[in-house]
This record gives C-alpha cells, sequence and structure tokens, in this order.
C-alpha cells in the first residue's frame, strides 16, 4: 500500500497542509491586492524616502553600529536599504514584501497551534491572515517592523517547540536566533520569554525549572534589546518632547481600559481608525481603575480553576496581557502624543483572542450533532467573509495620504495628527483657504499645538500676510523654543523686513538646534553678507557646502559674496560650481558670464552669456553684455545685434542706448 505524505509537526497529511497554506495564501493577497497599487504615507517619507541612511553607501553600517537612526530596528532598515536599491520610489515591491511576510505569519500561527493542540488551528490562521485590525500593519509599509518581527517571532515560537519534543540543541540554538532576528526587526515581541513558560504550562500544566533555565538566554536578550529601545525612543524618536505628563496610577488605569478597548476590536473590528481619540483619564476617580480591577479578577477566577475550564480562558487572557505590556503606556511611545491605542500594536497581541474564540467554536463543533456543526461552519465562513471584506476597505484607506487622512479626519474630527497633515496636503495643493481652515480647527482645541501654529505661519507667510506669520512663528518659539524651523522661518521674515540684525539672531539660534543643516548656513550666510560681513558670510557658505556640496544656490551665494571682495577668481570657480550642478540656473551662468569678462576671458563670457539666453531669450542684460562682449572680439554685427534687442526688451536701458549709438556712428554700421 502507497504510504501518504505527511506533515512531521503534526502528523498532517502533507497534502492538506498545502491546500491550507495555499487557502491562506490566495485569499490573503486577494483582499489586499488595493494596497499594492497604495503609495507612501506618513512614516514611509521619514523612515524610507528622506531618510539619508537609506540613500548612503555605508547606511547598514550606520543602522547597525550607531545612534544615527531614530529608532532601532536595524534588520527593518536593511529591508529598506536593500528594497531602495530594487525598487526606489515605487512602493509596490514593499507592499508585496509586507504582504509575503503576513502570509508567511499566519502560516507559521496555524502550525504552532497545531503543535500546541489547540482546536480550530488552520482556522485561527486563516482568521488572524483576513483580520481588519491587522491591516494597518500590512497596508503600512513603515510597519514592516510589525510584519517582519512578527515572522521571525512565530517562527522562533515553532522551532523552539519542535526542539522541545525532539530534544534538539541545534533547533534551540536555531530558535534564539530567529527571536533575536525578531528584536532586531522591532522590539515589540519583547515579551516572548513570557510566552515561552505560557507555551509550557498549557502543554504540562506547569512550569519546570528547566523550563526556566531554557528561556534565561531568551530573557537576556529581551533585556537587552529592552534597554537599547528605550535609550533610542527617549534620545532619539521622543528626544525632549512631551509625549504624557500624566502619573503612574492615571497610566494604570489607562492600561487596563487599552486590554479591553483591544479585545473589544479583535472580536468586533468596526469602526477601526488610523488615530483614535486620546483617552483623558480622571485618575482620583475610582470609577477610572475598573476595567483593570475586572482585568486582574478575571485572571485570579481563570487561575482559581485553571485545570477546568479556565484553562483556556486563562492561557489566552494571559498571553493578550503579557503581550500588549509594552504597549499600554508604562513606557512613553511617540505616538502617544495622539492617541494612546493603535491597531498596529495589538498585531501579536490578537491571536491571543482569534486563538481563544476558534478553539472554543471548533471543540463545540467537534461535540455536537450534524446541524449543529453546520450551523458553525456557516457561521465560521461568513466571520471570514465579514472580516476579509472589510480588511479589503480598510486597505483601500492606504490609497495615499491625503485619502488616509481625510478619512482619519471624519472617523475622528478631533485628531489633530490628521487635521495637520491633511492641511499640510492641502498648502501643498494651494488650497491655503482649506488649510487654514484645517489648522485652525487644531488650535480651536488646542491653541498650544506648536505643529498647527508653525502650519498656521507658513500658510500665513504664503498668503503674504508676514506680520501675521511672524506672529504664529513667535508662539510656536515660546511653546517650544528648540524649534529650528520656526527659527529660520521667522528668521526669513525679518529678513524681507529688512531686520537683518534680527534674522541673524533666529538663524543663529536654529543652527545652535541643528549645527548640521546646510540650509540654516546658507540663509545665515545671506543675512551676513546683507550686513557686510563678508568674511562671515564665506565662512557660513563653505560649512553649508561641506555638509551638502550639490546645492547649487549655495555655491552661487558663495560666488556673490566673494565676487563683492574682489576675488574674482574664487567668484568665478564658484559660478562654475553652480552652473555645473545645474545647467539651467540662470543667474549663476549670467554671474559668471561678468567674472570671465572682468577676468578678460571674452570667448567663455561669451558661452556664458549664450547660455543664459538659452535659458531666457527676453534677458536685457544679458543681451546687452553679450554685445558688449563681443565687441571686444571685432564682431560688431553680433555685437549690434544683441544691443538692439537689449534696447528693444527696456527702452530705458541707458547703458544699451549709449553703447548702440557709439557702434552705430562707425562708419558703415545702421541699425538692424
Amino acid at each position: 500500500m502507497k504510504k501518504k505524505a505527511i506533515d512531521n509537526t503534526s502528523n498532517m497529511p502533507l497534502k492538506n497542509f498545502i491546500f491550507g497554506s495555499a487557502f491562506i495564501f490566495f485569499l490573503t493577497f486577494i483582499i489586499y491586492i488595493p494596497t499594492i497599487t497604495g503609495g507612501f504615507i506618513w512614516d514611509d517619507y521619514t523612515l524610507i524616502i528622506e531618510n539619508p541612511l537609506i540613500k548612503a553607501g555605508d547606511g547598514l553600517y550606520r543602522f547597525w553600529l550607531t545612534t544615527e537612526a531614530p529608532d532601532y530596528f536595524p534588520l527593518t532598515s536593511t529591508t529598506f536599504w536593500i528594497e531602495w536599491r530594487l525598487w526606489g520610489m515605487n512602493p509596490a515591491g514593499y507592499h508585496l514584501l509586507n504582504i509575503f511576510l503576513h502570509v508567511m505569519s499566519a502560516i507559521l500561527i496555524w502550525r504552532v497551534l497545531k503543535m500546541l493542540n489547540i482546536p480550530g488551528a488552520w482556522l485561527a490562521g486563516l482568521i488572524f491572515a483576513v483580520h481588519p485590525v491587522n491591516s494597518e500593519s500590512v497596508a503600512w509599509i513603515a510597519e514592516r517592523k510589525n510584519t517582519l518581527s512578527m515572522f521571525f517571532y512565530v517562527l522562533s515560537i515553532f522551532i523552539y517547540l519542535k526542539s522541545e519534543r525532539k530534544n534538539s540543541r541545534y533547533l534551540y540554538l536555531l530558535s534564539l536566533a530567529a527571536f533575536l532576528l525578531a528584536l532586531l526587526a522591532k522590539t515589540a515581541v519583547v515579551m516572548m520569554p513570557f510566552v515561552l513558560l505560557g507555551c509550557a504550562w498549557w502543554q504540562r500544566q506547569k512550569i519546570t525549572p528547566s523550563d526556566i533555565f531554557r528561556t534565561i538566554p531568551f530573557f537576556a536578550l529581551s533585556a537587552m534589546l529592552s534597554l537599547v529601545t528605550i535609550w533610542f525612543q527617549y534620545n532619539r524618536a521622543i528626544a525632549g518632547d512631551i509625549v504624557r505628563t500624566d502619573s503612574f496610577f492615571s497610566r494604570f488605569a489607562v492600561a487596563g481600559r487599552a486590554i479591553w478597548f483591544y479585545i473589544y476590536k479583535a472580536v468586533f473590528p468596526h469602526e477601526l481608525m488610523f488615530v483614535y481619540p486620546r483617552w483623558e483619564t480622571d485618575a482620583p476617580a475610582l470609577t477610572s481603575y475598573i476595567p483593570g480591577l475586572i482585568l486582574i479578577s478575571m485572571l485570579m477566577l481563570f487561575w482559581r480553576y485553571r485545570t477546568a475550564w479556565g484553562r483556556s480562558f486563562l492561557f489566552s487572557l494571559g498571553y493578550v496581557t503579557v503581550t500588549l505590556f509594552p504597549v499600554l503606556g508604562f513606557f512613553n511611545i511617540y505616538f502617544m502624543r495622539y492617541s494612546l491605542v493603535s491597531d498596529h500594536w495589538q498585531y501579536v497581541a490578537v491571536i491571543g483572542v482569534i486563538a481563544l474564540v476558534c478553539g472554543i467554536g471548533t471543540y463545540l463543533y467537534e461535540s455536537r450533532n450534524k446541524i449543529d456543526r453546520q450551523m458553525f461552519v456557516a457561521v465560521s465562513v461568513l466571520i471570514v467573509t465579514l472580516f476579509a471584506y472589510k480588511t479589503w476597505t480598510q486597505a483601500h484607506i492606504y490609497k495615499d495620504q491625503e485619502t488616509l487622512w481625510a478619512d482619519s479626519v471624519a472617523k475622528n474630527p478631533d485628531a489633530a495628527l490628521a487635521r495637520i497633515h491633511l492641511g499640510a496636503i492641502r498648502k501643498e495643493q494651494g488650497r491655503l483657504e482649506e488649510a487654514f481652515a484645517q489648522f485652525s480647527q487644531v488650535l480651536k482645541r488646542n491653541p498650544a499645538d506648536a505643529e498647527a501654529n508653525y502650519n498656521m505661519g507658513v500658510v500665513l507667510e504664503l498668503q503674504g500676510k508676514l506680520d501675521e506669520a511672524a506672529g504664529y512663528y513667535s508662539k510656536v518659539l515660546k511653546i517650544k523654543p528648540s524649534d529650528a524651523d520656526a527659527h529660520n522661518n521667522l528668521g526669513d521674515i525679518l529678513k524681507r523686513q529688512g531686520k537683518f540684525e534680527d534674522a541673524l539672531t533666529h538663524y543663529s539660534e536654529a543652527l545652535k538646534i541643528k549645527p548640521d543643516d546646510a540650509k540654516l548656513y546658507n540663509n545665515a550666510g545671506i543675512v551676513l553678507g546683507l550686513l557686510g560681513k563678508t568674511e562671515e558670510a564665506v565662512g557660513h557658505f563653505s560649512r553649508a557646502i561641506k555638509i551638502k556640496s550639490d546645492d547649487a544656490e549655495t555655491h552661487f551665494n558663495l560666488g556673490f559674496t566673494h565676487e563683492r571682495q574682489g576675488q574674482i577668481d574664487a567668484a568665478a570657480a564658484a559660478y562654475s560650481d553652480a552652473v555645473r550642478l545645474n545647467p539651467d540656473f540662470e543667474k549663476a551662468h549670467y554671474h559668471l558670464g561678468t567674472a570671465l569678462t572682468r577676468k578678460g576671458n571674452m570667448d567663455q563670457a561669451v558661452q556664458q552669456f549664450l547660455e543664459v539666453l538659452r535659458i531666457n531669450p527676453k534677458n536685457e542684460k544679458a543681451h546687452y553684455n553679450l554685445g558688449a562682449a563681443l565687441e571686444q572680439q571685432g564682431k560688431t554685427d553680433e555685437a549690434v545685434r544683441h544691443l538692439s534687442e537689449a534696447v528693444r526688451l527696456n527702452p530705458d536701458y541707458l547703458k544699451a542706448h549709449e553703447s548702440l549709438g557709439r557702434m552705430l556712428k562707425q562708419p558703415g554700421k545702421s541699425e538692424p
């Protein structure tokens, strides 16, 4: 008799494993098709597009071995670094990898639950794959942190369980390595050692000294990477910003409420939002602690009946509580400035709720009659269908920035983060009144919102209302004196108003905050030049070029300052760099031409003036200077033609009239 191929992890026929995996794979890809054509949103720009480390040749070294990145998830950053070289600004590739990792995690969850003898393991894996609360993690490219860490997290648990069964040291070390990779993708999985102990208890109804000993290396890795993450959060991601000012007791009350919020969304995933309303907690009120007290009471109840009906509930609720602990608010996370909960924070924890519901349903299915079983199958199909459809609709929200923030404002009108970003989009679109309205709504709720005040200043500046804009920038600096952008913009306005000393003060303050910002050095250099401090101006332009050598405008400013100093060779060299970097830089070509004229390099000067006229045929000064240069070369006919054009373009151009008149007096010359 021919033997069937068996999946050794659970004595399952291989064809069942292949079919089950394929079904999860294809259904998940179908419902996430809208994300493939979606774009980049919010943090995607910070982590990928605008991240200099992504584009740097030594980026991998700097991600892994320096503190330059805003957070420490070097494995995730490595995938972005590689992908930038594969598909650059095309978001489809990033989205496809996120979906693939999510699918693989769902299949691994099925296998882990099967190894733990939890009923309904395949259904749980399928529901995890299509669950709407996971759409944020999958559709948001920046949450590669979640999809990548989850894959290695579940893989580590899977291999760990196999190592126990086979008593394999090799598999144990492989599991430890997978856990390290999970932590290096995102340390949100830091609680996994407790999960391993929970699995041991679930299988044997006790935790032995051997179980504890085997998890010690996992705890060591967790502790080490936790400390690294906390340092990065407080010194890089948050970097002095005030996230929360509430007390420990307030945070404890919020934590209890948050756990039930996540459980509720896992069971009834409706009204999902990118930014949920930020809860306000009355710490002295005893009612604030009711959710937490109920949670503790239920854990105690399930512990009391842990050898009977309470076992499954204790394992599930304990898993959810433990895995959510890092994001319950006891530690500051930057996003908590806007909301204390987020769908992507329960990406790991949602497994506990799904496994419990599927396990109970499957247990009842197996113990009931045929009609009840048909009802269970029908309900399961209905739930999967509804969840899949909900995820499909959620995926459309991540189409682009505008769609995401408009949806967020519609669902949560008080979401300052969403209104500020939607206002910024309207500003970029030139719809300044609509942008103004968005920022006004934020300030109506919180007049001390530094970001909204800053953006109001930008809109007013674009409208030409400089005094009002300056007022908003000044307000930003009262709220947040370390805002370099507000200092810079206020400096720009003061420069336009002729208040050069005041402008220089703000540029200098901005440079103290951002000492490596080339733009700030350039702006300060311009004001120093206007104040006649040319040596200091040259120093600032040179520093800017050292930081950012490919900025043509700064090279031009350096050349202009050298020209004012009478250093024509240095000026010509700087102008040459400017036109090399930007061949269509009209002013740079013109000034290079005048510098070359002063040096007596007429042939080269003529070429520069011709370049000016290629860019702008109506530049009367270029026509005049070209005519003067051609006259010196003895090309009088061409000189007369360009001088005549200069006069035609500007009838009041006295010097052009004089030169043209002088040339026309020469024998045999007549005006063309």
